[in-house]
């Protein structure tokens, strides 16, 4: 049994493991999704598709989830971070850690990109139909995205590890259906670290408001449906964990 004196459990990861899994997942993410917009947008063969840049998308967080979650509860995202802490499962001390983290892996992966493929602002994500729309669209994605993450989190004893499938099966369909309207973005370290490091800004509020809504909604509504957490396990689910 996990010791919750003081709120930590005996099998919490150490924090330099969860902000270094936090700063290669968020790197894996925007290396995959950003790269291959500029990828997409070099290749005069059109070997990267936008179905194809979608699926990449939710395959590589899936593959993250797996290979990372045990070490820091795999949020790769500040809103996924501060969805977990509204809902109580996550400690507030540690939001600013996971989210400097979060834009550090980003970074890092708008740098590589931006020495590898050079330009990268084909792989920005900007509103393609109007701020409103685009605002709007991020709102309605990340309510989506953080409704399966805590869903799957509440029942994490049933699900187990295929949560990773219904997590990047959720980012894969809504950035199929919404790539064209929003960039489909639903993270503000995905969207605003690329941005800040190539200088493009103009709109990037969006991407922060948007997904930080987005999760506030998701976390009220997944407490109405699935109540308020009931076991240690959702902890775990959020934090990480350093096995049994």
């Amino acid at each position: 049994m996990a010791d919750r004196k003081h709120g930590k459990s005996n099998r919490d990861p150490p924090l330099w493991r969860s902000l270094a899994a936090e700063v290669t997942g968020t790197f894996a993410l925007v290396l995959v999704d950003c790269g291959g917009g500029a990828i997409q947008a070099a290749d005069a063969g059109h070997d990267v598709t936008a179905v194809g840049r979608s699926l990449a998308t939710g395959l590589v967080i899936m593959a993250m989830i797996y290979s990372l979650g045990n070490a820091s509860g795999a949020h790769f995202n500040p809103a996924v971070t501060t969805a977990f802490a509204l809902r109580r499962v996550f400690p507030w001390r540690r939001v600013p850690l996971y989210i400097a983290a979060q834009f550090a892996g980003a970074m890092i992966a708008a740098g590589l990109l931006m020495l590898l493929a050079g330009d990268i602002a084909p792989g920005l994500t900007t509103p393609h139909h109007g701020v409103l729309a685009g605002f709007g669209f991020e709102v309605v994605l990340t309510f989506l995205l953080c409704l399966v993450i805590l869903s799957t989190a509440s029942r994490f004893r049933v699900l187990g590890q295929n949560a990773a499938l219904a997590v990047g099966g959720t980012i894969a369909l809504c950035d199929l259906f919404s790539r064209p309207m929003s960039g489909a973005s639903m993270n503000p370290a995905r969207s605003l670290g690329p941005a800040l490091l190539s200088g493009r800004l103009a709109d990037q509020w969006i991407y922060v408001a948007g997904p930080l809504i987005g999760a506030a909604v998701a976390t009220a509504v997944v407490g109405l449906i699935q109540g308020p957490p009931a076991d240690e396990e959702e902890e775990d689910v959020a934090r990480g964990q350093d096995g049994e």
